[in-house]
C-alpha cells in the first residue's frame, strides 16, 4: 500500500477514535451539570412521586451507560432524540425533534461562517504575503502591530466596540442580528456584516501572522538562496518557491481557524442575538435540555475533528517525501 494512502487511513482511524472518546467526555460532562431538568419545569413544590413519575418518562431514571449507548446508537442512525423543551407533567407532549431544532440553526451558523471565510482567508494570506515580501518594513511593522492588538483583544470586546461605532454612535449596521428563513441574501448579508468583521478580525490576525512566519523560516533555505543568486525577484522567489513549501502549515492554521469560525462562534452569536447553533446550545444549557446539549457538543467537536483531519490529510498529500518513497 502506497505510504500516502496509509498514513491518510491512519489519520481517519484516529479520527473516528477520537471522536469516539469526546462523544464520552460530552455526555459525562452534560451529566454533572447543575440543577435538574425535571425540577426546574416542576418546580419546588413537587412531589418526590411526581418529580420520580417525570424522570421515568423522560427516561432519565435509568443508569447513565444505558442512556449513553442509546443516544450513541440514536446518533450513529442520525437521530439525535427529542428535545425536553415543551415537555410537561400534565402529559401534554409539544417537543420537537433535535434535528429538526438544529437544522435551522446550523444553517445560520455556516452561512455566517462561510461569508466570514470568504473575505478572512484571501486577506489573511495576501497581508501575511505581502508582509513577508517587505520584511521589517514598515508595512510589516504596521500590519504586525495591528494584528497583535486583534489577537489581544477578546470577540465580546471587539463585538461591542463595533456595535458602539457602528450601531449606536454612527448607525450603519444594526447592532442585532436577527435573521429570518424568509429574508433576501442582501437584507440577510447585511444583518451579518458586525459578527462577521468581529470574527474576521479575530482569524485574520491568526492566519496573516502564521502565513508570515511560514514564508520568512523558508528564506534562509538554501534553494531559496540559490533562487536568488539567480537573480529571481523576490516576488516571484516568495510566490514560486516559498509559498509551495509553506502550505502546510498554512493550511493547518486555516483549518483550525475555520473550526473556530463554527467552534468558536458561541460568544459572538450571543452578544448580536444570532439565531445560530451557539445561541441554541446557551439557550439549551439554561433550560436544562440535555438532548440539545449534547447534539450541539458533538456537532461543534465534529466539526472541530474534521477540519484538522482534513488539513492534516492535505499536509500528507503535499508532503514530497511521503509523495515519492525511496
Amino acid at each position: 500500500m502506497h505510504p500516502v494512502l496509509l498514513t491518510v487511513l491512519q489519520r481517519l482511524a484516529l479520527g473516528l477514535l477520537t471522536l469516539f472518546f469526546v462523544s464520552i467526555v460530552i455526555f459525562s460532562a452534560v451529566e454533572f451539570l447543575p440543577g435538574d431538568f425535571t425540577q426546574a419545569v416542576l418546580g419546588q413544590a413537587a412531589t418526590e412521586e411526581t418529580v420520580a413519575a417525570f424522570r421515568r418518562e423522560l427516561g432519565l431514571d435509568q443508569p447513565a451507560y444505558q442512556r449513553y449507548i442509546q443516544w450513541i446508537g440514536g446518533v450513529m442512525q442520525g437521530d439525535f432524540g427529542t428535545s425536553f423543551s415543551g415537555r410537561a407533567a400534565s402529559g401534554i407532549d409539544r417537543s420537537r425533534e433535535v434535528v429538526d431544532l438544529i437544522g435551522p440553526r446550523l444553517w445560520n451558523t455556516l452561512f455566517l461562517a462561510t461569508m466570514t471565510a470568504v473575505i478572512a482567508v484571501p486577506l489573511a494570506l495576501f497581508l501575511g504575503i505581502t508582509a513577508a515580501l517587505w520584511r521589517n518594513s514598515f508595512y510589516d511593522r504596521a500590519v504586525s502591530a495591528t494584528t497583535l492588538t486583534t489577537i489581544s483583544m477578546p470577540e465580546f470586546f471587539v463585538a461591542y466596540i463595533l456595535i458602539l461605532f457602528f450601531a449606536s454612535l454612527y448607525p450603519i449596521f444594526p447592532s442585532l442580528a436577527n435573521v429570518t428563513p424568509e429574508m433576501e441574501l442582501s437584507e440577510r448579508i447585511y444583518r451579518c456584516v458586525m459578527p462577521a468583521v468581529t470574527l474576521m478580525l479575530v482569524i485574520v490576525a491568526h492566519m496573516m501572522r502564521m502565513t508570515r512566519a511560514a514564508i520568512i523560516n523558508l528564506l534562509a533555505s538554501p534553494y531559496i538562496e540559490m533562487a536568488r543568486l539567480k537573480g529571481l525577484s523576490a516576488r516571484r522567489v516568495i510566490m514560486y518557491h516559498a509559498l509551495p513549501n509553506a502550505w502546510a502549515p498554512i493550511v493547518n492554521v486555516i483549518a483550525f481557524n475555520l473550526a473556530y469560525l463554527v467552534v468558536g462562534v458561541v460568544v459572538v452569536e450571543v452578544v448580536f442575538v444570532y439565531p445560530g447553533i451557539g445561541q441554541l446550545m446557551v439557550d439549551a444549557v439554561t433550560s436544562r435540555d440535555i438532548p440539545v446539549v449534547q447534539a450541539c457538543a458533538l456537532i461543534f467537536a465534529a466539526t472541530y475533528i474534521l477540519l484538522n483531519l482534513i488539513a492534516d490529510i492535505i499536509s500528507i498529500v503535499t508532503n514530497p517525501r511521503l509523495l515519492h518513497p525511496r
